[in-house]
């Protein structure tokens, strides 16, 4: 990838900060308000199936916004996308906030999602922005950090970028949760607001004006397989974020609970959902914190695929305890090597593909990643369910997950690593 302008150090930092402030406060929002949503069906007078559009409005919205959202940062620079972004994320949790003040209006009974009412189409509408404004986030983000940066530091700061990601969210479940039970729903929602508010306003005074111009037609969701075959190492790329949102966002966050309830997992006086609790904050600690190590790694290295083989070694490894051993001790150590695993192979990726893709392409690749990783995010809850209760079980269904994860090995890594256009050697060259 080339750059017009070489950014120094100091000005590479406080752009990055700002970036990184805006994903972590973010996700930090997000995670102030979920644990109070699924609580909301009676007192909104919504059926379950409503309640579960709700959670889920959110990704749907992302999915179809990614490739229109990556076009435009091609255009007009991620800049104004990004703080458009930032500014959409923080409708959503106000929207939550008239949600909660609006009369439980019964609209009627629809096919499938069952009884509807205002207050639920409140929060839809509010799950929607949420969504739209993420897309133009995270992809304004991976723009505006690979561009300024080179392959000599780029992984570091995608690693800072993802770290703060992945640590937003968990922080906010647990100030979600404390400011529900210490204030109220509305209090909660309020400082999701807030926060999301403060984000953008960080990114408005800090943010340059960069990567703008790339002409071509709006790219749409349904042309992303033609965008990836035309792209093949991103598509390669894809792959990987698939398969480690796949098993990480959907099967672990979906099963692990009923797997410590079947399994009679105890830890102190906690039952399955405490411990499932305990044991997915670890999960999220170590990712987020092999997240940053490994970005800096990769920085250090030829080629940075060499950090995907241990990355997707050690997932497969803890899918296989989980399947095998079924105790407390086992699977506190298990989450964690599935969790490092994550943490280490999603900035490797990234920074992969950010050496590889043009400057005028950035929003495109960037979107075509983000619609492969919310596949995945959709898909795994989907399917965990039913598979660990009527397909297969759990010894199968985690078996099968570790041997999902080390085809990347095959599919990801070893073509990476025989494409001489990956080593940082070569890119340094261009």
């Amino acid at each position: 990838m080339s750059e017009d302008h070489t950014y120094s150090t100091a000005e590479i930092r406080t752009i990055a900060l700002a970036v990184i402030a805006g994903v972590f406060f973010g996700g930090v929002a997000t995670g102030v308000a979920f644990p109070t949503l699924p609580l909301l069906d009676e007192k909104l007078v919504i059926s379950a199936i409503m309640l579960s559009l709700i959670l889920s409005a959110n990704r749907i919205a992302r999915l179809f916004m990614n490739t229109p959202a990556g076009t435009i940062i091609d255009r007009v620079g991620a800049r104004k996308p990004m703080i458009f972004g930032l500014f959409t994320q923080a409708l959503a949790p106000f929207g939550y906030v008239i949600g909660l003040h609006t009369p439980p209006t019964d609209l009627g009974t629809l096919p499938i999602l069952g009884d509807v009412s205002l207050p639920g189409v409140v929060f839809v509408l509010s799950r929607l922005f949420w969504g739209v404004g993420s897309a133009f986030v995270f992809i304004g983000a991976f723009a505006t950090i690979t561009y300024v940066t080179t392959a000599n530091n780029r992984g570091r700061w995608v690693g800072y970028m993802r770290g703060g990601q992945s640590l937003g969210f968990p922080t906010g479940l647990v100030l979600g949760g404390l400011l529900t039970d210490l204030a109220s729903m509305q209090t909660a929602f309020l400082t999701a607001g807030v926060l999301a508010l403060l984000a953008g306003t960080v990114a408005t005074l800090v943010l340059p004006d960069v990567h703008a111009g790339a002409e071509g037609r709006a790219a749409k969701l349904r042309e992303v397989p033609s965008l990836l075959a035309g792209n093949p190492t991103v598509l390669l790329i894809g792959y990987g974020n698939f398969t480690v949102r796949f098993l990480w966002g959907g099967i672990i966050l979906s099963t692990l609970a009923r797997y410590a309830s079947d399994s009679g997992l105890e830890l102190s006086a906690l039952g399955a959902a405490g411990i499932s609790g305990v044991v997915m904050g670890l999960g999220v600690v170590t990712s987020g914190s092999l997240t940053v190590v490994t970005g800096w790694a990769s920085d250090l290295v030829s080629d940075r695929t060499l950090l995907t083989v241990p990355a997707f070694l050690s997932m497969g490894a803890g899918f296989l305890v989980i399947a095998y051993v079924p105790t407390i001790e086992a699977l506190l150590g298990a989450i964690i090597l599935v969790g490092g695993g994550m943490g280490a192979a999603a900035p490797a990726l990234l920074a992969i593909m950010g050496d590889l893709t043009p400057g005028d392409e950035l929003g495109r690749m960037g979107g075509a990643y983000q619609v492969m990783g919310d596949i995945g995010l959709s898909l795994g809850p989907l399917v965990a369910i039913p598979a660990v209760d009527s397909w297969f079980g759990y010894r199968t269904t985690y078996v099968l997950c570790a041997a999902l994860v080390l085809s990347c090995l095959t599919i990801v890594s070893v073509p990476l690593l025989r494409n001489p256009e990956v080593s940082r050697s070569s890119v340094k060259a261009d």
